[in-house]
């Protein structure tokens, strides 16, 4: 399973736990994969093949899943992307934002994106490449760690107090050893949000990306999201970031704001 994978189901009655692994199991399917056996779900969920048998032969027959003949194994089917693009439609704030967000990915060369928090990870509802011919190639759907990326940092940097130290405590639980050199890059983030209005991650996450983020609410107020702006380090320094993109993406979520009459 993803991150957070446990569940409290024996304390909460309300808890449907054949939903949950039904819908754990498409969860592992990871990006530029296929195809998977039952096997290989069985090993990823943690689960009895038998169990995994009767949900993919479920979630086949509903169109989440589609089985291959040819390969004896299963992949993602229909029902899946409609439903992703049933969720992306009710997003008006993509539709506000895009062009400002290729305004900016033009000028500095690099790409701007939009994304929601799934778990531990950032999740690209939306992303604007430049006409560079060298950029992040990185599409809608695309899942980058919370915890060290700058778009990341920005969503972490606006949650409630409870919520926040909520998720910390998974990031710490996740990976104990390399947990003090993360929680000083998210600390920091906390500071540069605070001193400058922008989160900061260069080479945090992948040692040759730089970029800068800002959260942002949806246009109802009410899910968070953030933004981001990156590209390769040697094409954004972190100079640029500090006294350039930084403060263009700020202003960017300020627009917004300003155009829902939120200031």
């Amino acid at each position: 399973m993803d991150d957070m994978e446990t569940f409290d189901e024996d304390k909460d009655r309300q808890f449907v736990n054949a939903l949950a692994r039904g819908l754990e199991l498409l969860r592992c399917f990871r990006p530029g994969e296929v195809f998977l056996s039952n096997a290989e779900l069985a090993r990823r969920c943690s689960l009895a093949k038998p169990t995994v048998t009767r949900l993919t032969y479920t979630l086949t027959r509903l169109g989440y899943l589609h089985y291959s003949e040819a390969q004896g194994k299963y992949q993602l089917g229909p029902g899946v992307l409609a439903l992703g693009y049933r969720m992306l439609s009710t997003l008006d704030l993509r539709a506000m934002a895009r062009p400002l967000m290729a305004e900016l990915a033009e000028y500095a060369q690099a790409s701007v994106s939009l994304g929601a928090r799934d778990r531990l990870k950032m999740v690209y509802l939306e992303t604007c490449r430049s006409s560079a011919n060298v950029t992040l190639r990185l599409d809608v759907g695309s899942r980058i760690p919370l915890a060290t990326t700058a778009m990341g940092k920005a969503l972490l940097c606006a949650l409630p107090q409870p919520e926040r130290d909520y998720l910390m405590d998974h990031m710490r639980r996740k990976d104990k050893e390399l947990w003090p050199k993360v929680k000083a890059g998210i600390e920091q983030g906390f500071r540069d949000y605070q001193d400058r209005g922008f989160t900061i991650s260069a080479g945090e996450w992948q040692n040759d990306v730089h970029a800068v983020g800002v959260p942002v609410l949806d246009v109802n107020g009410e899910q968070l999201m953030a933004f981001n702006c990156g590209g390769p380090a040697f094409l954004l320094p972190r100079e640029r970031l500090e006294e350039d993109l930084g403060p263009r993406l700020a202003r960017l979520a300020r627009t917004i704001d300003s155009n829902l009459g939120r200031i």
